[in-house]
């Protein structure tokens, strides 16, 4: 058997105590050590899974060969680049910096040590945008839902770069380039925008209208795109895709009905298993730091559009504060 990968992780909250788990699982890892800011919470998912709470993050560089990075974004920068500084591979979750220039520093980082940088728009490995993937060949109209109930978790950031930054990057992916963003959202609950909604142009001339909320009654992840005779819905949450065809167009047309060939496995299992291949093979990864980056500076961009359209649409006073 191929030796493991020493691998560890680094803020252990709700996603960090996910990637720990799926680490405790995997034959090609071995988890050793979780480091948090919060002592009791490092402890309580070290023992767990089976592994040790670190004191300091220079403990992690020291023991592991790749870290998971589920720190709060604003410690992203600083926590990527000291681990890459390190001569550690890294995962850092979504989104993966505040602004552009961190985003920088991380690239620069893995580039100057040669280190594998990963970023986790885990979506990417869903079965079933796997599968409808392969499907694409001129998408000329995509529909987004991603639409969740509200949770105390996450609320120091808008729900763009919490939420939506997921299906901006799904979108990058497929159909290329953005050439022209319109967007509104407003604050529900907090002070930070929890419903948007996107319209994108993009310059091979597909539009998508991409909406997501934190606030809804229901959960619904949803992906639909139309090409010439066909058009696929994807469900994020069931990890299924259906491909529906005209299988004979005019008056009174026939269609056929696909149901897309899907892998069982969990997106973030799947997404952790392709980083250790990244770090075992030395080899790119399917979102590297550039489309990290990407999908930063899309989420940006949806978040001016959002800014101007409060400009001239003014909310009431403390919710237009909240996109100014």
């Amino acid at each position: 058997m191929t030796e493991r990968i020493r691998v560890g992780v680094a803020g252990v909250g709700d996603f960090g105590r996910q990637h720990a788990r799926v680490y405790a699982g995997l034959e090609e890892a071995e988890l050793v050590g979780v480091f948090d800011a919060d002592r009791t919470r490092a402890e309580a998912v070290a023992q767990e899974f089976g592994t040790v709470a670190l004191e300091s993050m220079e403990d992690l560089a020291r023991r592991a060969q790749a870290v998971s990075v589920a720190v709060p974004t604003v410690e992203h920068a600083r926590v990527g680049t000291l681990l890459l500084g390190r001569g550690v591979d890294v995962l850092v979750e979504k989104p993966m910096a505040t602004t552009l220039a961190e985003a920088d520093q991380l690239i620069e980082a893995s580039g100057r040590g040669g280190r594998i940088l990963q970023v986790g728009h885990v979506e990417r490995f869903n079965p079933a945008v796997v599968a409808a993937a392969k499907t694409i060949v001129r998408p000329l109209f995509f529909e987004v839902h991603r639409l969740g109930v509200f949770s105390a978790r996450s609320l120091d950031v808008d729900v763009v770069y919490d939420v939506m930054i997921h299906d901006l990057d799904i979108l990058l992916s497929l159909a290329g380039p953005v050439a022209e963003v319109k967007a509104v959202g407003i604050p529900v609950v907090t002070d930070k925008v929890d419903i948007a909604h996107a319209r994108l142009e993009f310059e091979a001339g597909a539009v998508a209208n991409v909406t997501a909320s934190r606030i809804s009654t229901e959960r619904v992840r949803k992906l639909r795109f139309f090409q010439r005779h066909e058009y696929v819905s994807v469900d994020f949450a069931r990890r299924d895709a259906l491909r529906i065809r005209v299988a004979q167009p005019g008056p009174e047309p026939r269609f056929g009905f696909e149901k897309l060939e899907v892998e069982s496995e969990e997106p973030l299992r799947a997404e952790l298993r392709a980083f250790l291949s990244a770090v075992r093979l030395r080899q790119t990864p399917l979102v590297d730091g550039a489309a990290g980056r990407r999908a930063l500076e899309l989420a940006n961009r949806v978040m001016a559009a959002l800014r101007e359209h409060a400009g001239r649409v003014p909310l009431p006073t403390s919710a237009s504060q909240a996109v100014s």
